[in-house]
């Protein structure tokens, strides 16, 4: 018999998404970067970094997305784009491009297998990893934020729906409940 409390799915609400594209290469870019976002630029494929204002995460090698949970400041955009530009980078808003859910529990990473081809084991998919991957034939983002037994998952908001109705499926099995929204990055209940 499935049990409600084995996995908890909430939505994330994804304030602002802005990808970030440069040459980590150029010291020039990646001071700027920090500065500009108050997080540290991740070198190292599908690593993260989080700070105060949001999270960074590793995209490609030329490629990031910040990810803030709350608004930023009026103006902080501009302000950060412009410090890009000046480094030879680019930065891009796409905050209305993504949905987001946070899915808790332990069996979080055993539903989530069910539509995606990466390990997520605790031991392969680490604290602070991402991954670009499907979840079931959506494109999704997949990122574990911290040591719990949690993961948020990022589609394009037109694939939504569907990637909705695809989760809810994989995790009817073991059983679910619904938890209030929640910011990006705040965590589940578990």
């Amino acid at each position: 018999m499935p049990d409600a409390n084995a996995l908890t799915i909430a939505e994330t609400d994804v304030a602002s998404a802005w990808n970030v594209r440069g040459d980590p290469a150029r010291a020039a870019f990646v001071a700027a970067t920090k500065t500009a976002l108050g997080v540290p630029l991740p070198m190292r494929p599908n690593a993260s970094a989080r700070g105060d204002a949001g999270a960074l995460l590793w995209l490609g090698p030329r490629s990031w997305l910040f990810v803030a949970g709350r608004p930023v400041a009026s103006g902080a955009f501009d302000i950060a784009r412009k410090a890009l530009n000046e480094a030879e980078g680019a930065l891009f808003d796409v905050s209305s491009s993504y949905v987001g859910w946070t899915i808790s529990g332990a069996a979080s990473a055993r539903v989530l297998n069910r539509g995606c081809p990466l390990d997520l084991h605790p031991r392969v998919f680490r604290p602070g990893q991402c991954a670009q991957s499907l979840l079931g034939h959506v494109s999704a983002i997949f990122y574990r934020p911290d040591d719990r037994d949690a993961f948020i998952v990022m589609v394009a908001r037109s694939f939504a729906a569907d990637a909705w109705d695809q989760l809810a499926g994989y995790a009817a099995t073991d059983g679910y409940r619904i938890d209030p929204p929640s910011a990006f990055g705040d965590g589940g209940s578990n």
